[in-house]
């Protein structure tokens, strides 16, 4: 039994779903034993009923058990009535969810019309100033009365009509008297949503679902973690809505998704799911079937040795402690492998696929940002000199027979590593699996500092497994550096992508891995998706560009390594003052060249000014056709024409010094 100090699922070690209450949303229940619901969110006018019909019809086909709406004011509330006439009179018996944010009067019109309100604890009842204000107990008390006084109403309509209710807080929009008490913390973000739970709970209402919706995954994940624990302490159960918020679009907001929603539903934890792109919403919900339907039969996997009492703290981040062995490990951020094993002569063009490109005429590489910074070529020879920097890895006996070339590395078995005749080099590669981690061989580990452990799986539920691994070293002593493998066949590029990004991102989460390797093996199915914000599988893009930048793409979105300009850009809605796909698309286009560089897209201000925060820059709608600019969470310029926008970003990016002209793809020369 994991210690209840830290307990925030059944189990690390065996799959089972976390089990919250039963909660009806119309006729459509979540949480209990029903299966994990999909859901997503129109971008039409909420006033224009026919385009909102016929966008709710395109995301119930696409897969959506229910169809949120946004509500910003009384006249889009009560419209919400003859958009819930025409989808039923043309036989969609859909549940709608009423999106709420700054309006309490709308949420009470909504609530007596559509099956489930959403309102957010930060914007509900709170203005955000970015004021630190100082409470002693009884202001703070004062304040919280303040707030049931105006909640209150809308818990007894929602009673009164057996309408749910979401209370969803995202880590964009805490109010000023949370961040006084508690911080810009995970803690902060539940003990939000747990002060109108309570005021719910005083007024025996319970048909209530929960989120805790960040746009980083890091503090995404923790926050619900930190729920569950905190639910447990306080005998509630209620079912989680999961989410990562301003995820984006295209690959990078797939990754982002499922880094952060992939590593609850790995741990049981989540009863429906909302993947956040900035895209047409009928594009969310495959994506969003595809990381559900992993865990159909995932309580049928190879069994994990249990632990008792986890070696880390999961409610806050800290990297696990390794030793450096030639750049990898230690302080150095992770490294990316290329597998080019399956390559019977690997020739220069090979390596372009990976980030160099060779100039023959010259003799001298180039590098992107996102080259890879080992190829593991198995038993296939390299016919010339890496790229400096790029290390190669053959398989140990073929290395040796190869003559130990230069800048060339062993990857041992478990038998070649405990034979008399291995002697270490500079620096080693290990395979191994939890199964295969004995006395003997922990023994030999630990007090050998020129070695690299690649873990590998073949468990259905991997990422347990492999994390069970990292707590076994932990509980060991061993700080080598361990490179986390994975191995895939015969699925599509987005499960490629979705299915990478949750097992290597949930342990990077978690402060686990020196590096990351992907393997691809068999025939790369068609790809399913048809959005054109995602480069889909096509026949002359290889599985080694698919794979680079994937591992690139989710060390980005787990914040452990940057290769590339990050944007926080939310999904649109009927609230968007501008169109926010084309927009976002335009920004990427100019800016993303500035590596680091962390821009915001928003197309209002429910959570633009709190996402600032985590954001160098935002872009956020103010008007029609207006355009406020931030540095940070603070306003640099107010409504400047949607025209003009985009280069007067680019004009305040200068004047802070973190513009440089685009160089192209590789802008890094290497002279060998």
């Amino acid at each position: 039994m994991i210690e209840s100090i830290k307990k925030y699922c059944n189990s690390l070690t065996e799959y089972s779903r976390y089990k919250t209450r039963e909660v009806y949303v119309g006729d459509v229940p979540l949480g209990g034993d029903n299966p994990i619901r999909i859901q997503s969110m129109t971008i039409t006018d909420t006033m224009d009923t026919v385009a909102t019909v016929e966008q709710t019809i395109r995301m119930v086909n696409a897969g959506c058990d229910y169809v949120r709406i946004t509500a910003p004011g009384i006249n889009e509330a009560k419209n919400l009535q003859n958009i819930k006439d025409e989808l039923r009179k043309r036989g969609y018996t859909v549940p709608l969810i009423a999106d709420i944010h700054f309006t309490p009067n709308a949420a009470e019109v909504a609530a007596k019309i559509v099956e489930k309100v959403r309102v957010n604890p930060g914007n509900y009842a709170d203005k955000k100033k970015f004021e630190s204000i100082e409470y002693n107990d009884a202001e703070y008390d004062a304040e919280i009365e303040r707030i049931r006084e105006k909640f209150s109403p809308l818990v007894k309509i929602c009673k009164e009509y057996g309408t749910a209710m979401r209370i969803g807080t995202n880590h964009g929009s805490l109010s000023d008297r949370i961040m006084s008490r508690y911080g810009d913390t995970p803690l902060g973000m539940v003990e939000s949503a747990l002060e109108f739970v309570r005021i719910c709970e005083d007024l025996n209402y319970r048909d209530i679902v929960l989120s805790m919706k960040a746009s980083n995954p890091k503090v995404m994940v923790r926050a619900y973690r930190l729920l569950i624990q905190k639910m447990e302490e306080n005998n509630m159960n209620y079912p989680l809505h999961l989410g990562v918020t301003e995820a984006g679009g295209g690959e990078d907001g797939r990754i982002k998704s499922s880094v952060g929603i992939g590593s609850l539903l790995e741990d049981g934890i989540g009863d429906t799911i909302r993947v956040s792109l900035t895209e047409d919403p009928e594009y969310e919900a495959p994506v969003a079937i595809s990381l559900v339907k992993r865990y159909d039969n995932r309580a049928n996997h190879s069994p994990i040795k249990p632990i008792d009492e986890i070696p880390v703290d999961p409610f806050n981040y800290n990297k696990r402690e390794s030793f450096e062995v030639a750049g990898i490990g230690g302080s150095n951020v992770p490294v990316v492998f290329a597998d080019l094993s399956d390559k019977k002569i690997i020739s220069h063009n090979e390596l372009k696929d990976i980030g160099y490109l060779y100039n023959e005429e010259t003799d001298t590489w180039m590098m992107s940002d996102t080259a890879a910074d080992i190829i593991y070529s198995g038993s296939s020879s390299l016919p010339f000199n890496c790229p400096q920097g790029l290390k190669s890895v053959y398989d140990y006996k073929f290395w040796q027979d190869l003559g130990l070339p230069k800048d060339s590395f062993p990857l041992l078995n478990i038998d070649e590593y405990l034979s008399k005749e291995y002697r270490p080099g500079e620096l080693n590669f290990l395979s191994i699996s939890l199964e295969l981690l004995s006395s003997e061989l922990i023994a030999k580990i630990r007090n050998d500092k020129k070695t690299v452990l690649v873990v590998e799986t073949q468990n259905e539920h991997g990422m347990a497994e492999q994390r069970r691994f990292f707590f076994e070293l932990i509980n060991q002593n061993i700080k080598n550096p361990v490179i986390i493998k994975r191995n895939y066949e015969n699925i599509t590029a987005g499960e490629l992508r979705i299915y990478a990004s949750t097992d290597l991102g949930a342990l990077l989460l978690d402060g686990f891995g020196d590096g990351v390797w992907l393997k691809f093996s068999g025939k790369l199915k068609e790809h399913s998706e048809s959005s054109k914000y995602v480069k889909n599988f096509v026949k002359n893009e290889s599985v080694n560009k698919l794979t680079n930048r994937t591992l690139f793409g989710i060390l980005q979105a787990t914040r452990t390594r940057i290769s590339k300009t990050e944007y926080i850009a939310c999904p649109s809605c009927g609230r968007t003052l501008f169109d926010l796909q084309e927009t976002t698309e335009m920004i990427r286009r100019r800016t993303e060249h500035l590596k680091g560089v962390k821009i915001a897209v928003m197309g209002c201000i429910v959570n633009g000014p709190g996402e600032m925060a985590d954001a160098d820059y935002g872009y956020v709608g103010s008007g029609v056709d207006k355009i406020t600019l931030y540095r940070a969470k603070n306003i640099v310029r107010r409504n400047i024409p949607a025209e003009n926008a985009v280069d007067e970003l680019i004009n305040l990016i200068k004047e802070d010094g973190n513009w440089f002209e685009p160089a192209g793809l590789f802008n890094k020369a290497i002279i060998n």
